[in-house]
């Protein structure tokens, strides 16, 4: 059990947590949760005792193991195999005694012990979690060293899980992960036989991999059952409550402080007023709702409409060896309004396929015929590092508008989704998430007919993401999409294409159906053969396409009555201040009773109204699933 009472952490004059409280109990698997920078990497830095917090404690059980990743990824000699083999230290300690021990009542423990722990299986559990973070047999017998940073990194997240702790701290470890990685780490978290805690802004994995959410907000951890659309339901439908409940309580309170600032001088009446002072002084104050704003991500719209095709290959070979190409004898068609998400594991080629997309690499034979004046942009993470480090948002655009007035940039800066105050901040000094949102607005400056995402979700939160889902599908033009965010995908792509043995063939199963596949390790062709018994891929998008205009007059009705209840909202706060007037019941009864009858009646309409928001929401969430 994992208790944390009363946590208080202050770092550089901030306060990211005070007084915060949880217990998770065994066996529990959550998803710690929470707006960038709110502190859920600083918790886990006090949960494993790196961090000392100003007061409160953190309290494990007695002989709690506790695994995280390491901060450094494994550059050595040693294979990856013996690298996370080497991760049990109880086990290598047990055979090495094993070794040398010659009483035979130790020697029957030591072996107790091991046949205890799976000693005598450990490297075909060592091999199998190798293998579903993809490596084959071939990777795991090289040394560690051979491998880029991104690699060595799912080698140390291949040993924390061979070791197998009692409490298992993940932070965000999809980063490194492709959506192959990401489909097997959330079947293995589900089937862990001890306590998680994961940090992640993927919504399908904390849908699928956890039964409970933590969520760190204004400085407080709260505990909530279920996954994270449970959790973002519950929330809102409490938060619409509080509102709801501070409003009520507001209103009595005006009402109880007019009576005693009318009265308290009247000597007929003070006893009456007095009362009313001390319900005013017992009464427990409801916090106002406090939702964090989250700028919109947009994309420009193409600045030039092209027939489709906008792309054609024919029988293409391409790669970065003449002698070993990587993709052999494509023959592919996009389109102006495609949205095409690209799957299959790190190394088959799928990066490689997007630079020849976007241009960046020549095929070394075959045909490729574009579209005249057709403009494609492309993001890949690794460009985070092309930004320049000290130069502002505002420098980097105004390098795009050398002859534009300073409020037009920085108008431009605003569209990208980066906050007034960090207009200035140097880029070096920007979050993952604001380097992710300029890097966007810069490659999508011009308004490309073509728009290709290599990993766009690394840095941002799910808020984030979720307004990345709004802006490509509203975005007028081509998508092709590299993700291992399954919600992402779901939520954006029409059709898939699997990247596999040198080939790009169309997959034309949902994204359940390529779960499937790549958790039984079917082979790409019965799988499709399988998907297309269910629905062609012409049906998908035509589906896709009518779902998604569904959905539009579902979203201007659920605007509506937003507007509707600012309006009576409005009217409310009128009629109060009119209230307020501790003279309007003498001078004018039947105008108070009017005006009395008139707040009764709006805030009637506004319960009214708040439940109609409350059914359409339900039912615009329910579709945007199914449409996924």
């Amino acid at each position: 059990m994992l208790t944390i009472t009363d946590l208080t952490y202050r770092i550089a004059g901030r306060t990211l947590l005070e007084k915060a409280s949880v217990v998770i109990h065994d066996g529990a698997k959550v998803g710690l949760v929470g707006r960038n920078g709110t502190g859920k990497t600083t918790l886990f830095g006090l949960i494993a005792g790196d961090l000392s917090p100003e007061s409160g404690s953190v309290d494990l059980k007695r002989a709690m193991k506790l695994g995280r990743v390491a901060q450094e990824a494994p550059g050595t000699d040693q294979s990856l195999l013996d690298f996370v083999l080497a991760a049990d230290t109880e086990r290598l300690a047990l055979l090495a005694e094993a070794e040398t021990a010659t009483d035979p009542h130790r020697i029957a423990e030591i072996q107790i012990r091991l046949a205890d722990i799976g000693a005598h299986s450990a490297e075909a559990r060592a091999a199998t979690i190798l293998a579903g973070l993809g490596f084959d047999a071939a990777d795991q017998l090289r040394p560690c060293k051979d491998f880029s940073g991104g690699w060595r990194m799912r080698v140390a997240l291949a040993a924390v899980l061979f070791a197998e702790p009692d409490l298992l701290l993940l932070d965000e470890p999809t980063n490194y992960l492709d959506l192959e990685g990401t489909v097997w780490l959330q079947s293995y978290v589900q089937k862990y036989p001890h306590t998680v805690l994961l940090i992640s802004h993927d919504r399908d994995l904390l849908d699928t991999a956890v039964d409970h959410i933590c969520h760190l907000d204004q400085m407080r951890l709260t505990l909530w059952r279920g996954g994270y659309s449970s959790f973002a339901r519950q929330r809102r439908e409490k938060l619409l409550l509080q509102e709801k409940a501070r409003e009520k309580q507001e209103a009595r309170r005006k009402h109880l402080q007019a009576f005693v600032d009318r009265f308290k001088a009247k000597a007929s009446k003070a006893t009456q007023a007095q009362s009313r002072v001390k319900m005013l002084e017992k009464m427990e104050i409801i916090d106002a709702v406090v939702e964090d704003h989250v700028e919109p991500i947009t994309f420009p719209p193409p600045r030039a409409k092209i027939a489709p095709p906008i792309l054609v290959f024919d029988k293409l070979t391409v790669g970065y060896d003449p002698a070993r190409p990587v993709l052999r004898n494509l023959s592919l068609r996009i389109d102006d309004d495609d949205r095409i998400a690209l799957l299959g594991k790190n190394g088959n080629g799928k990066s490689t396929l997007a630079k020849l997309i976007a241009g960046r690499l020549e095929p070394f034979d075959g045909d490729v015929t574009r579209a005249t004046k057709i403009e494609i942009a492309y993001f890949a993470q690794h460009q985070l590092d092309e930004l320049r480090p000290a130069e502002s948002a505002v420098e980097h655009v105004r390098r795009m508008m050398p002859d534009q007035p300073e409020a037009k940039v920085r108008s431009r800066v605003a569209r990208m989704g980066l906050e007034t105050s960090k207009m200035d901040t140097p880029a070096r000094e920007l979050s993952g998430g604001e380097k992710a949102r300029l890097l966007l607005g810069l490659a999508t400056f011009h308004g490309p007919n073509l728009l290709i995402l290599d990993e766009p979700t690394n840095h941002l939160d799910i808020d984030s993401r979720e307004s990345l889902i709004e802006a490509l599908n509203t975005f007028d033009g081509a998508v092709i999409l590299i993700s291992h965010d399954r919600h992402l995908v779901e939520a954006t792509a029409d059709r898939l294409w699997l990247v596999a043995d040198g080939q790009v063939k169309p997959f034309d199963g949902d994204m359940a159906d390529y779960t499937r596949y790549v958790l039984s390790g079917t082979s790409g062709q019965k799988a499709d053969a399988k998907a297309a018994d269910k629905v062609t891929n012409a049906d998908r998008r035509r589906l896709a396409a009518e779902r998604r205009a569904q959905l539009a007059p579902l979203r201007k009705q659920i605007q509506a009555v937003e507007s509707r209840i600012e309006t009576l909202r409005k009217s409310v706060a009128k009629l109060d201040g009119a209230l307020a007037d501790p003279d309007l019941f003498t001078r004018d009864p039947a105008k108070g009773a009017k005006l009395s009858k008139e707040r009764a009646d709006a805030l009637k309409a506004i319960d009214a109204a708040e439940e109609e928001w409350l059914e359409l929401s339900g039912t615009y969430e329910a579709a945007e699933l199914e449409a996924g």
